[in-house]
């Protein structure tokens, strides 16, 4: 299906999402259409912050918004949808667009085959009304769904369009690019080099991709490496769970912006408890490039003193390798809550791999090598 045509039938001005790779030609629509644009599309942090922003752009408009995500972002939304959204409390009513991660039937990576299989029934539960979109969908199915779904919004109800594999088209491209130089692969190379057989624990996409190559061209174990694969935005508060267990290991956790960005509060944790042997990089391309590239806010803004705020002991921001270099040197030798941001170009090797070894025997290697 055209993707102008499901935002014809929807017939919505405004929209806020998370980006997915199942969604890219919805992306790239909005992005080429509207940009990031207060008053029709915003990037926001959490698909719950996405929920909340269109709630108000429907409290001063009157008219029903958009909410564009991966389904591993239904579990983000599940608290303003019930006591906020739902009839029984203000009767705000939405449409949401959830990329089909993960479908059953479908291969897909281990994060996505759990939440695959209950994208349908977690929004059912949530009392919003659904219609699958597939390669074979017509547009007149398209909209008679959207004529059932309308009379639901009237009611102050929700409805979600579930996106397949490859339901969308768009027929033009955005090219996704800012003036860093640095290149993220060769960012944890330089990583993986100064941690030596220290802990590292990194973050969902590209980043731990890269991080389970690099160990194979290196030929080193992988038991050194927690690889959060999925639940975006955590990885910092698994690295302060394991720092604080293990005060006799340096701690480092490779971490992304968008991923700080969606659960940014961690870093408010981390801060407070000020662990000495954490170190937290944060990779800044200011873009959600594992799922295409559109931009997040985390360009125009300032980590460092936001960390500094937290409670960080240290924090500094790099744009070179040499720089680089001794950001990591000075951390890895410090006795105190260090936290390196590191300016990223966006793009990635077009043969970049994905791990080998099943996410439990990840786990498992990790906890042996912790408890040597």
């Amino acid at each position: 299906m055209k993707v102008e045509k499901l935002t014809e039938i929807i017939g919505a001005d405004f929209y806020a999402g998370v980006p997915d790779s199942q969604l890219k030609a919805l992306c790239d629509y909005l992005m080429n259409t509207y940009g990031i644009d207060r008053r029709h599309h915003v990037i926001a942090a959490n698909e719950g912050n996405c929920v909340a922003l269109a709630a108000g752009y429907h409290l001063a408009t009157g008219k029903t918004p958009v909410v564009y995500m991966q389904n591993s972002g239904e579990g983000n939304i599940i608290n303003p949808v019930a006591s906020l959204l739902n009839e029984k409390v203000y009767a705000i009513p939405m449409v949401f667009i959830v990329g089909w991660r993960g479908e059953p039937g479908v291969h897909d990576e281990p994060q996505h085959i759990y939440q695959g299989e209950v994208t349908v029934k977690l929004l059912k539960d949530m009392g919003i009304a659904t219609f699958i979109i597939g390669r074979d969908t017509t547009d007149d199915e398209v909209k008679a769904a959207m004529t059932d779904f309308n009379k639901l919004l009237a009611e102050g109800k929700n409805a979600a369009f579930i996106i397949r594999k490859g339901a969308l088209e768009y027929g033009e491209k955005v090219k996704y690019k800012n003036d860093n130089e640095m290149v993220r692969e060769e960012i944890v190379r330089h990583i993986v080099k100064v941690s030596g057989e220290d802990p590292i624990v990194s973050t969902t996409g590209k980043a731990s991709r890269e991080l389970f190559e690099i160990r194979e061209q290196n030929g080193q174990s992988h038991k050194y490496d927690f690889l959060t694969v999925g639940s975006m935005g955590h990885s910092s508060s698994i690295a302060l769970g394991v720092a604080f267990n293990k005060p006799d290991k340096k701690v480092w956790c490779v971490d992304g912006d968008g991923a700080v960005l969606m659960h940014m509060g961690a870093m408010a944790v981390i801060g407070a408890n000020a662990p000495e042997n954490l170190v937290h990089i944060v990779i800044n391309n200011s873009a959600h490039e594992t799922v295409g590239g559109m931009p997040t806010v985390a360009g125009s803004m300032d980590i460092i003193a936001i960390a500094k705020a937290c409670g960080y002991k240290s924090a500094v921001s790099v744009d070179s390798f040499e720089a680089l270099d001794e950001a990591l040197g000075i951390a890895k030798a410090a006795n105190e809550l260090s936290l390196i941001e590191v300016k990223c170009s966006i793009g990635a090797r077009a043969d970049l791999g994905r791990p080998t070894i099943p996410s439990i025997k990840n786990k498992e290697n990790f906890m042996n090598f912790l408890s040597e």
